[in-house]
């Protein structure tokens, strides 16, 4: 994995994002992939429970702003920050750790997200 392969993995999970829709989703993800919504939650396990969990806490389009920063790619491994800006509530700092499979899904997500003034 280098770095185009995390940049082109991000660009999706940021369309699948401002779409939600089911099909962009769930092509970001392998059939077995956990997704830690914080590091210390039970995961949503397999691309089904990730689209369902994705979808039961979507962001409406137009409602945020995102960008991102990949820090270091090592091995299967790809560390990016990231910066979302909500319209009408609180915004974050977000740490992601991504573990992308050979054909470029990812087969584990972990998100650290902090509030921001």
């Amino acid at each position: 994995m280098n770095l185009d392969h995390v940049e082109a993995w991000m660009d999706g999970y940021v369309r699948a994002w401002a779409s939600n829709d089911i099909e962009q989703i769930g092509a970001l993800f392998t059939d077995d992939a956990q997704y830690f919504t914080a590091p210390s939650r039970e995961p949503w396990s397999g691309r089904q429970a990730i689209v369902e969990g994705w979808l039961g806490r979507k962001d409406e389009p137009g409602d945020w702003e995102f960008r991102y920063e990949p820090l270091a790619v090592a091995g299967d491994l790809a560390f990016v920050r990231g910066w979302t800006r909500y319209t009408d509530r609180p915004s974050y700092d977000n740490l992601w750790v991504i573990r992308l499979a050979p054909d470029g899904r990812c087969s584990s997500f972990t998100e650290w997200w902090m509030e921001t003034k």
